[in-house]
């Protein structure tokens, strides 16, 4: 495989079968060229963050060693949430199945349309938990690693509901 560049990628879905959407993803992520999931963090119910009456989130986070680049791979990332029947009638949907690059190797980016390291996931549980279950010495550039900023979102109600697959490889 070409140089490689360790990837995050956060999962969600609050309707359907989450369970199956997270396993179509993980599939398809793996068959990305040039691209090897190498981590896959437990499965995670949260609450829905602003906004009411929508079932509960099932979250994890992916990693990846890819030879995509980062546009490449957020374009990829928009095709897989299509065939997992993503749609985007308004502003914080309901969804399927939903997938955010949440680090790029230590890039730091911000063009339209992409920015890494994403611009919440230092104050949300639901992405800080799962990365630092599976990466905790991850650093999200200019915030710190991902333990280390466990404790600012402790207030965050998340419950781990399904451990990581038994296949799971962690670095």
């Amino acid at each position: 495989m070409p140089s490689t560049v360790r990837a995050f990628v956060a999962f969600g879905a609050n309707l359907g079968d989450p369970a199956a959407a997270f396993a179509l993803a993980l599939e398809r992520l793996a068959a990305l060229p040039d691209t090897r999931v190498v981590a896959q963090s437990s499965l995670y119910r949260t609450a829905p963050i602003g906004v009411d009456g929508q079932p509960d989130y099932i979250n994890a986070v992916i990693g990846l060693d890819t030879a995509l680049g980062a546009r490449s791979l957020l374009d990829a990332l928009l095709a897989i949430e299509r065939e997992g029947g993503r749609r985007r009638d308004f502003h914080m949907a309901p969804r399927t199945m939903d997938l955010d690059l949440l680090l790029f190797g230590e890039e730091v980016i911000d063009e339209p349309g992409l920015q890494v390291p994403h611009p919440r996931m230092h104050v949300r549980a639901f992405t800080l938990r799962p990365l630092a279950e599976i990466a905790p010495d991850t650093v999200i550039p200019g915030k710190g690693n991902a333990a280390s900023l466990l404790p600012t979102v402790a207030d965050q109600a998340i419950e781990r509901i399904a451990p990581a697959g038994p296949d799971a490889r962690r670095r």
